[in-house]
């Protein structure tokens, strides 16, 4: 079974050397590994080419977007099995590919995704929040519950049945893309108990309060196209759900 695992970068020159050694440092070998860079200045592109022999596929070109790029790594994505890492994020420890790939051997599902810890910018030893997914529960998602998207691993054939993200959302566009597939079409999941993978605090949808409350209004908008019942307290409940990812960790 081939996963395919995508970067999406721009000016990542801090990080995404951290973020390729910890794709390629997995002890699960069947990986196909894809970088988008938008048009790097900093550097980046010439850290992604130090590593193109273990890097399947990388392209550096401007483009509309985190989504837009995404979207691009999917169309060249060829693994029966496709996930994400931000290139400021890592995996948790080098066995999460192998504990995916076995999650879908051993499961009849379309999709599965696991635990998040947010960590400091400068040591992705220290945890800040701790996000602790859970079963799946449908109507948690009422309340603001989702997996985390950067451990969100799904079939390729389910992209090509149902499209992946939707580009008229500037910064919810992952998780109108979770709510597409778990909600409204009710593909197979499983959750995996464990830590799979370390975000540094910081990212564009987290850093400023108009950007989580545009995030939170795109999150209803994605309710409302898929013809999926929500009240429009649902804008203020999100954020809400957060504060237990603080209290329990």
């Amino acid at each position: 079974m081939k996963i395919s695992i995508i970067t999406v970068c721009k000016n990542s020159i801090e990080t995404i050397c951290e973020c390729i050694d910890s794709v390629i440092s997995q002890n699960y070998t069947n990986i196909e590994y894809i970088v988008i860079d938008g048009g790097s200045t900093d550097g980046t592109v010439d850290i992604i080419k130090g590593h193109d022999t273990v890097i399947s596929k990388w392209i550096s070109e401007e483009d509309n977007g985190v989504y837009f790029a995404m979207n691009k790594g999917i169309s060249l994505a060829s693994g029966d099995i496709i996930g994400f890492l931000n290139s400021d994020d890592l995996y948790a420890s080098p066995d999460i590919l192998r504990i995916v790939a076995s999650t879908f051997e051993n499961y009849s599902i379309d999709s599965c995704y696991g635990d998040l810890e947010y960590v400091s910018k400068n040591n992705t030893d220290k945890i800040v929040r701790y996000w602790k997914s859970g079963d799946i529960n449908y109507e948690l998602f009422k309340s603001g519950w989702h997996p985390p998207h950067p451990t969100f691993f799904v079939r390729k054939s389910i992209y090509e049945k149902f499209k992946a993200f939707d580009t008229k959302y500037k910064i919810g566009a992952d998780y109108a893309l979770m709510l597409k597939l778990l909600l409204k079409h009710r593909i197979k999941t499983k959750y995996i108990p464990e830590v799979m993978v370390k975000m540094r605090v910081g990212g564009d949808s987290n850093r400023r309060f108009i950007n989580i409350l545009r995030a939170n209004i795109e999150c209803y908008r994605a309710w409302k196209q898929y013809d999926l019942d929500i009240s429009p307290f649902f804008i203020f409940r999100k954020p809400l759900a957060k504060l237990f990812q603080y209290i329990n960790f």
